[in-house]
């Protein structure tokens, strides 16, 4: 069975472009994942997110951050991190 390219697209140099795909040299099927388990009943854990001062925080509460130093962050809005994302192009201009 032949492997699926990663990603496909044009080669761009001036005037004539080519196909072009990109294979992964590993499979991630190789990867292997473990879960966190409590010892004594083997269930699965949950990561409730928690803040050290206040307690648990609610996932739809939470917002991104920048650290810039130790302990001080520049927060980011959805709209200003939409802003500054980069186009996603098909093509290799060379």
């Amino acid at each position: 069975m032949s492997s699926r390219p990663l990603w496909q697209g044009q080669l761009r140099l001036s005037l004539v472009s080519c196909p072009v795909a990109l294979f992964g040299a590993t499979t991630k099927s190789s990867d292997i994942s473990f879960h966190l388990l409590n010892p004594e009943t083997n269930n699965r854990i949950r990561m409730v997110p928690t803040d050290p001062d206040t307690g648990p925080v609610e996932r739809a509460d939470l917002v991104k951050g920048y650290e810039l130093a130790k302990n001080k962050y520049v927060v980011l809005s959805n709209e200003e991190l939409k802003a500054v994302k980069l186009e996603t192009t098909r093509t290799i201009d060379i």
